[in-house]
């Protein structure tokens, strides 16, 4: 989700879903420890519970971090050892790091000493021939023996010679069943399924084998999917905001970031399809787009782009 979930996106959810545990873009060790740190890790108390998530293979590196993320308030911290990018790999950090479960360990035992923060670790089921049940299991049992307990699965493979990231989204099969059988050999561990959920319907149903959900692209492309997650999953009796309050609940926020120079067009980007599936998305998006970008664009625009108000499609994700 590079690029996707900042701290913009992050307050957009806030609106949106209020229990819904958000994660941070994997931000790289390198970049924590030489970086702008407000500008990497800055976020507001509204965007909690917010998980940071970490990418790097240097234990005494990953330690500091923990110690940062502890500092700037965070709730948990996780060690990305799922994503595929050759900018990654050519790192040693991401996917490639299911081949050296002994190192994530280590480096996951020094996050954990260092800081108070729960650690978790994100992870695939397998990267190119080490793709069995049992290469997995043997990756979990070496890790959790540090006192992880959390391991967020990525119910894909990935291929990390001949397929590009995108394509490991998409190409290797879901095998939701080594998943499942994760859970069930680890009764302890809390593990958390992730690949190809779009609807509460197949989320919920997951719950039935695992213990959390984790979603991501769907995330992004039907934000307004979690407008019932509080509900449904949560036992909240409010009920959500329609998709017109959201975008009303934006403006102070938005007015606020574009007063200290911020360019308009970098929260509502974010906003885009917040109105998928409706009458008037199309020009919401196109409005915004075309708009934002302008200097001086402010938040007439998003006043401009908002689709007419219709009760009957406040919420047209319900699963009922």
């Amino acid at each position: 989700m590079m690029d996707r979930t900042d701290r913009h996106y992050r307050y957009f959810m806030r609106q949106i879903t209020r229990r819904t545990v958000l994660y941070t873009e994997m931000v790289t060790a390198q970049a924590i420890l030489h970086g702008d740190l407000e500008r990497l890790l800055g976020f507001t108390p509204d965007e909690k519970p917010l998980i940071l998530q970490v990418g790097g293979d240097d234990p005494q590196q990953l330690a500091r971090c923990a110690q940062i993320a502890a500092d700037f308030g965070y709730d948990g911290i996780n060690l990305n050892v799922g994503c595929p990018s050759d900018r990654v790999k050519s790192g040693n950090f991401g996917a490639c790091l299911m081949a050296q479960p002994q190192r994530v360990a280590d480096c996951v035992a020094e996050m954990m000493a260092a800081s108070p923060l729960p650690v978790s670790v994100k992870h695939r089921i397998g990267i190119d021939d080490l793709d069995a049940y049992e290469d997995m299991a043997e990756f979990v049992a070496i890790v959790s023996a540090t006192g992880c307990r959390q391991f967020s699965v990525h119910a894909r493979k990935a291929w990390l010679q001949g397929l590009s990231p995108k394509e490991n989204r998409d190409v290797p099969p879901l095998r939701y069943g080594d998943v499942y059988r994760l859970k069930q050999e680890f009764p302890d561990l809390f593990i958390e399924i992730n690949g190809g959920f779009k609807t509460l319907e197949t989320v919920q149903a997951q719950l039935n084998s695992v213990d959390a959900v984790m979603i991501g692209r769907a995330a992004y492309d039907n934000p307004y999917l979690f407008a019932l997650v509080d509900q449904l999953l949560f036992d909240e009796p409010t009920p959500p905001l329609s998709r017109h309050q959201v975008v009303e609940a934006m403006l102070p926020y938005i007015d606020y970031w574009s007063g200290k120079g911020l360019k308009l067009n970098k929260i509502p980007r974010h906003m885009l399809m917040l109105f998928s599936g409706c009458p008037g998305s199309r020009a919401w998006k196109r409005t915004l787009t075309e708009l934002s970008c302008k200097p001086g664009a402010g938040v007439e625009v998003i006043h401009q782009a908002i689709p007419p108000s219709n009760p009957d499609i406040v919420l047209v994700n319900s699963p009922h």
